[in-house]
Formats: structure tokens, sequence, C-alpha cells
């Protein structure tokens, strides 16, 4: 039987306040916040209760609500959430957005990438929450837009930062853009906390799928099977990479199998570019449009490329590195923090296509360089990127920020 000291200590803990977080994302499509936003909704701990809401993926992009239905996050909806500027939905979602704060009271406002961190932010400002904190997936600074409309988005994040609790980097060179390039906010403000993931499974399912994703495609043992993994979208410059192999298959003897993962607004151009390569080649290049088990994938891959004009942190070289596949990526965003050049993979400065066709076939003809940087993908990203750490810091920046309001 508890005795009376034990029964206090019980009660008290049941009557502790539980943290509050009304975490904001911009919309549930695949890729790295709907990811970092489910990890920190499920495994923030008992200290914590999180209310995860967010707008829908667009007619081009995949649904990634069964991401968080296999961590059991029941996420808030916001139809009104969509991703391009809109002065109604815009107006309809931050309206929402206050009355959901307004019913949930929370401690902390967190949000994820640019319409959720604009609009978010304004509800929490106008709603006085105590702490509002801003992660950065990626930002709009270069490669989106025109000079006057990117000085618009500059102008917007420079106020809604001054009014901040904190600002989340998801990597070294992307806090260096956003406070020394783009000057947004001070460094001071920033704090630098990577993307988390769950990454066993990628390691598991490279031994047990691999055959099995090889069998499905139609991928010879001999064949070196090469990827690239993302939105169809200009940012994400699948031109360069048709570019490369169009300058790349003349010159190769090895047999090779092209994939590209991914949906989006450049699917036409894309395929009619694809159409032209395949008939010169054998029909080398695959469109998959989205794969939902993408660790089952990759299992079956040699190479996983990106070659994005801009990147916060590249999910899918984290997911390859991770399946112990060689990555190469174009020199953007926080590539460097996520590659270890020569080790893991190849990184090369944005429109070297010469040089990227060079690296490219540096790993297709080389099985043994592929092997080598194969065992040292996982061991590079199993502690830094698991989710685990994401939490662990995450709570520690969390508790920073309330001990810093109460004084």
């Amino acid at each position: 039987m508890m005795n009376e000291l034990e029964e206090d200590s019980n009660s008290q803990r049941l009557n502790v306040k539980k943290i509050r977080v009304l975490r904001i994302i911009n919309r549930f499509n695949i890729g790295g916040p709907t990811y970092n936003a489910t990890f920190l909704t499920a495994f923030m701990g008992a200290d914590y209760e999180t209310l995860l809401v967010g707008g829908l993926p667009d007619k081009d992009e995949s649904d990634s609500l069964y991401i968080l239905e296999k961590y059991g996050v029941e996420p808030l909806l916001i139809e009104e959430m969509v991703r391009e500027p809109n002065i109604s939905s815009d107006r309809k979602a931050y309206l929402r957005l206050k009355q959901i704060i307004k019913d949930f009271q929370p401690d902390i406002v967190h949000t994820h990438a640019s319409k959720a961190g604009a609009l978010g932010r304004r509800a929490a400002i106008s709603c006085k929450v105590p702490i509002i904190v801003h992660t950065f997936h990626g930002h709009v600074f270069h490669s989106y837009f025109g000079k006057v409309k990117t000085q618009i988005f500059k102008t917007i994040e420079r106020n809604l930062a001054k009014k901040s609790s904190a600002i989340i980097a998801i990597s070294d060179m992307q806090k260096l853009e956003i406070s020394g390039i783009h000057k947004v906010v001070k460094s001071e403000k920033i704090q630098v906390i990577p993307l988390g993931f769950d990454l066993l499974p990628f390691r598991e399912k490279r031994i047990s799928e691999r055959t099995n994703t090889r069998a499905k495609f139609k991928i010879e043992p001999a064949t070196v099977a090469i990827a690239i993994v993302g939105r169809l979208a200009p940012i994400k410059n699948h031109d360069f990479f048709l570019d490369v192999l169009e300058l790349l298959l003349p010159r190769l003897e090895q047999k090779v199998a092209f994939f590209i993962v991914g949906d989006g607004s450049e699917r036409s151009s894309i395929e009619i570019r694809v159409e032209q390569i395949n008939g010169k080649f054998d029909n080398c290049v695959t469109m998959t449009s989205w794969i939902e088990d993408i660790g089952a994938f990759n299992a079956g891959m040699d190479i996983i490329c990106l070659t994005s004009k801009n990147e916060g942190t590249p999910v899918s070289l984290i997911e390859a590195q991770a399946a112990g596949i060689p990555v190469i990526s174009t020199d953007v965003g926080g590539v460097r923090d996520i590659i270890l050049e020569g080790e893991t993979g190849y990184i090369v400065p944005v429109n070297e296509r010469e040089l990227y066709a060079e690296k490219l076939m540096d790993l297709i003809q080389n099985e043994k360089k592929r092997e080598k940087m194969s065992q040292n993908g996982w061991n590079h990203v199993e502690e830094k990127f698991h989710y685990r750490t994401l939490v662990k810091n995450m709570d520690e920046l969390y508790r920073q920020l309330l001990e810093k309001r109460r004084k």
C-alpha cells in the first residue's frame, strides 16, 4: 500500500500543467516538414501536449497523412491553408488559426515553413501567445521569384522575426544564408536544430527489399540503378538532371537505369524530354510518380541524385545515406551539412553539368568506391539525423525559452 508521501508525490505529478504546443505546418505533403512536425508531435514526451494543424497538399503533390497515421498523430486539417498566396483563403486561414489558438491556449506556437510561418505567427502575435518559434525548412530568398516579390517576402520575414522568440535553421549553411547573406534576422536569435527521421527502416530494407525492388522494376543484376527523388518543380531543376544524362549516356558502356520519382507542375515538360532520351538510349529512364514506401524503393538503387537550385536539408539524401546509398548533389542549402564529400557522396557547384556528369560517371563505373561510400553512409546520419536527437534539442530550446519568459 502507498504511504501518504508517495500518494502526495503522485498527485503532484498528475497535476503538473503540461506544456501546450500548437504546431502549424504549411501542408501535409511528402517532405522534411511533415516528418519534422510528426516526430515533434509524437515523441516530445509526457510533459507536452501538442496539437498539429496544417493544410492539404496541392493537387500535383502526394498526400503524406499516412506518415502521421503510422506514428499515431491525428492532425487538425485547415482546408483554407493553401500553398499559393491568395488574399481570400489566407485571411480565412488566419482567422481559423486565431480561433484555434483561443480554444487551445498554447504556451508555444511553433510554425514550420513559409506560409504557416506568416499566418501562424501573425495569429500568435495577435493572440499574445507567450512563446513563438519558427523553423525555416527552406527559404524563398533566391531562385523562386523575381527581385520585387523576393524583397517583399524578405520584409515580411524580417518583421515577423523581430516578434518571434526564436528562429530555427535546419543547418549551419541555412543559418548563414538567413542571417549573413539575406539579413532576415540576427544570428544570435537563430538556433541550428537539424531535421530528425526514423532511419532504421531504410537500413533494414536495404537488405530485405533489394532483390524484390530490382525484380519489380526489371533491373538486371549488373545494371547500375540511379534515382532522383522529389517534386517535379522548377526549383528541383530536373532539366539539369536530364542535361547530365544526355552528356553521360553516349560515353557509358556500363548498363544503367534511371528513375525519376515524384510528381508536380513540370511533369509534362519532363515527360517530353524523357521520351526523347528513351528513343535514343533504349528506354533507360523511368518516371514512377510518387512512391509511398520510398525505403523499399531505395533498397534497389545504387546511386541517388539531387540537382536543386535551392534547398533546406534534402530528405532524399539523408534517407539514401541511411540505406547505404552513395549520393551526388548540387551545392545548395544545407547539402554540405549532410554529405561527407568524397566519403558518402559528391557535391557539385550549381550549373556545372560536365563536372556533375564526370562525378556520376565515376560512381557508375567504380563499384568499389560505391561500396566504400555505402559503408560510411549509415554511420554519418544515424545519430545526427535521428528523431531522438531532434526531440532532445527541441525540448532544451523550449525549456530555455519558457524559463527566460518566467524570469
